[in-house]
């Protein structure tokens, strides 16, 4: 959704129109019962979190000051009744640490073999796997970067954390996705 078109709903809605309201859970629906289901992986308690997160939206627009996006205000509500109903959650990304670590980048692979393409999925099957089976702070970090395409500062933002924290806790989680990739290529 276009920024302009978004900031008039956003201000159609502060004003009680409840269409414009509802255009804007229209279109941030998936991403924010997709963030719920990867921070609870409990799709019922996902949807229980999507449904009070749009409420409580609704709720405290008014007091919404559009300083930051609608996007991340929102995101940023789903990640409090997250940590609110798994209070693990919060301890999690309290104790990831606050230094800074560069950002690791993976050489481009151009491998053209037909046999890739099998071995890509095989491959992308089992990251999905291991993406699941990372503790709940790191693969809600990894949900906000790579599927909701955040930036690290808007995931600060979301989550309430300091840019570091937030560099740290991906540097950490990626390092977890090498290792594991590394064992399934040797394994």
């Amino acid at each position: 959704m276009e920024q302009t078109h978004e900031a008039e709903l956003v201000r159609r809605a502060q004003a009680g129109d409840a269409e414009a309201f509802g255009a804007l859970v229209t279109e941030h629906q998936r991403f924010v019962y997709n963030l719920a289901l990867r921070a609870t992986s409990d799709a019922h308690e996902a949807e229980d979190v999507a449904q009070e997160a749009f409420v409580r939206a609704w709720l405290a627009l008014p007091n919404f000051r559009r300083q930051a996006q609608f996007r991340t205000w929102l995101y940023r509500i789903v990640t409090n009744l997250c940590c609110n109903r798994l209070p693990r959650l919060r301890r999690d990304l309290s104790a990831l640490s606050e230094e800074e670590v560069d950002e690791y980048s993976a050489p481009v692979d151009e491998r053209t073999n037909p046999a890739y393409d099998v071995e890509a999925s095989e491959q992308r099957a089992f990251l999905h796997q291991r993406i699941a089976a990372l503790p709940e702070s790191y693969r809600l970090l990894v949900s906000l970067r790579y599927q909701d395409e955040l930036s690290y500062e808007e995931i600060a933002d979301v989550l309430g954390l300091p840019l570091g924290t937030v560099k740290t806790g991906l540097f950490r989680a990626r390092a977890q996705l090498r290792e594991a990739l590394r064992e399934f290529e040797t394994g």
